[in-house]
């Protein structure tokens, strides 16, 4: 049982975690979009900004994935 309990919390740790990179992710993405514009930063950092943001957001749909794997197979 105490097992079990070990690994739910762990489970529930890593959902916020995932939760917590994708809120993150939005605002600092906002953000920083929005600074671009208003400061007139070349086109190429917007690309930067954009890809690093696909790259969390990449990360946090596998994450996401592999806890549901593991959830639906216990």
């Amino acid at each position: 049982m105490s097992q079990r309990s070990d690994q739910e919390r762990q489970h529930a740790r890593q959902v916020r975690q995932v939760a917590a990179v994708l809120v993150v992710t939005m605002l600092v993405w906002m953000g920083l979009s929005w600074a671009g514009g208003f400061y007139g930063w070349e086109p190429r950092f917007a690309f930067l900004i954009d890809f690093l943001a696909l790259a969390a957001f990449a990360w946090a749909l596998i994450v996401t994935f592999r806890l549901w794997r593991e959830r639906r197979n216990n």
